[in-house]
């Protein structure tokens, strides 16, 4: 999550490269080759994730009204494998891949979302609940099957988890919520959190990958100074 300047972004039609580290797609699998130094305490981060898509959609989901701001579930069902040398460790599973785009700053338009993904029977189920500016909520429940297409679902009921370490309310969809829970956090900041969480979805006990995020907080002068700390900026 390093940010730096023009002149270390250079990309084609298949590699698109930051500074050092870079990413890859050969037609079946993207391939993200990451050489990077940690903030604060510096220690070098180098390794690679491979992700091959089940499936992929070509076009990106609106998230307001306005139709502002979208997402784009690019391979909401995928394999992933992660081999790093520093530190040495090694992973495989299910993943994804997807990413926001809008014509505004998120903190313009919404002030908080809840936002998870999960495998249930058949393929994955994203779900958001998100809060615009002016207080009004909208909830996306989508089920995507590789072998099929996409399907909107009536939402499940609303959960309200434990909050994190640095307070950040956290929310769910589940069809059990007395049985719904964090199951570990991941990643905690003033205005993100990043969790595991024990949830049921199309009758199947399962694990999602969950986040919330408080554009409330986000736009706060305070956690702005701190910003440069969470993602270094290396412009030189």
């Amino acid at each position: 999550m390093t940010e730096r300047g023009e002149k270390d972004l250079t990309r084609d039609a298949s590699v698109l490269s930051v500074g050092p580290s870079a990413m890859e797609w050969d037609g079946d699998c993207l391939t993200v080759t990451i050489d990077e130094i940690t903030p604060l305490i510096p220690k070098r981060v180098r390794g690679t994730v491979r992700l091959y898509p089940e499936a992929l959609q070509n076009r990106p989901m609106p998230l307001d009204r306005g139709g502002r701001h979208c997402w784009w579930p690019i391979a909401p069902c995928a394999r992933v494998e992660a081999a790093f040398s520093d530190p040495g460790l090694s992973w495989r599973g299910h993943g994804y891949l997807d990413f926001n785009t809008g014509a505004e700053p998120l903190e313009d338009r919404f002030s908080s979302w809840n936002w998870s993904r999960a495998c249930v029977p058949g393929g994955a189920a994203v779900l958001y609940d998100l809060i615009e500016r002016d207080g009004e909520q909208l909830s996306l429940a989508i089920k995507f099957d590789p072998r099929a297409d996409v399907t909107d679902f009536e939402p499940p009921a609303l959960k309200k988890l434990k909050t994190s370490f640095w307070r950040m309310k956290r929310t769910t969809r589940t069809e059990a919520p007395s049985v719904t829970e964090v199951k570990k956090t991941l990643e905690d900041s003033p205005f993100y959190a990043r969790s595991l969480v024990h949830t049921t979805l199309f009758g199947q006990r399962t694990v999602a990958m969950h986040e919330s995020l408080d554009l409330d907080r986000f736009r706060n002068w305070v956690v702005q100074t701190m910003l440069p700390y969470k993602m270094p900026r290396r412009f030189f």
